[in-house]
């Protein structure tokens, strides 16, 4: 298995570029983030180009304080499509190869055109060589949240039918709400760009908790998975003291 470090969390007290290189220090296969937007992107780019790693993805903004994302709140679509607008330009300009398009705290029909819409403005200002995710929150750390569901998510995937729009599948999120894993990631597979994970409750580093990530990356290794998985969960301390994980695990494929 390869792994991706989410830099949004992991090595969080540095600068984005020297998380980069921490990634790589500790034998990660690549990064991704959250919100890289005050980093100027020229720098980031020095990190990839000097440690060799790719940048996955980063999400859209959150939007004002408390909120969680843009892009199915009805009323806003300036907003949501600027955020977009910005992700793209900043994906593009350090090489990353998919943007989550942040949903935001909203429900019902209205909510759900307005996603619909600004997911499709998005694929048509995007270019082709970016994804594009959506990722749905469990109703614990995100009440409210508009994507809560991989049903509901495949749901507005099958109604959207663009290539390049894809379900991220964050197994700390599903196993919070929803479980049965390994049999969601086999009946998902088609529509899934990207996996993450964490712990379950706890969203700490996957040795511990309910679910037993050696038997489930070794399910999506069977399954032929062929990209690194997302490590998002939280350190109880500093990240080089969580990594027992992942020199534990075999080498990569």
């Amino acid at each position: 298995m390869k792994f991706s470090a989410n830099l949004g969390f992991l090595w969080a007290d540095r600068p984005l570029p020297d998380a980069i290189r921490a990634a790589k220090t500790a034998g990660f296969d690549a990064v991704e983030c959250h919100w890289p937007y005050d980093t100027p992107a020229a720098e980031v780019t020095t990190a990839l180009e000097e440690t060799g790693l790719r940048m996955l993805g980063l999400n859209t903004i959150r939007g004002n304080p408390g909120e969680n994302g843009l892009s199915a709140l009805p009323g806003r679509e300036a907003e949501a499509r600027a955020a977009i607008d910005q992700a793209i330009a900043y994906a593009e300009a350090i090489g990353a190869g998919a943007i989550h398009i942040m949903a935001g705290f909203a429900e019902g029909p209205e909510a759900q055109a307005a996603f619909l819409d600004n997911l499709r403005y998005a694929r048509d200002r995007c270019p082709e060589g970016i994804k594009l995710l959506i990722e749905p929150l469990n109703r614990h750390d995100a009440p409210g949240y508009f994507l809560q569901t991989t049903d509901q998510a495949a749901a507005l995937l099958a109604e959207l039918n663009l290539p390049g729009v894809k379900l991220m599948f964050d197994c700390y999120h599903v196993g919070r709400t929803e479980g049965d894993l390994t049999t969601r990631l086999r009946d998902l597979a088609p529509i899934i760009g990207h996996i993450q994970f964490a712990s379950v409750p706890d969203r700490g580093a996957p040795d511990h908790g309910e679910v037993d990530y050696r038997f489930v990356f070794a399910q999506i290794a069977a399954q032929g998975w062929p990209r690194a998985l997302g490590a998002e969960y939280k350190p109880t301390g500093p990240t080089d003291e969580s990594l027992g994980w992942l020199r534990d695990l075999p080498p990569a494929a």
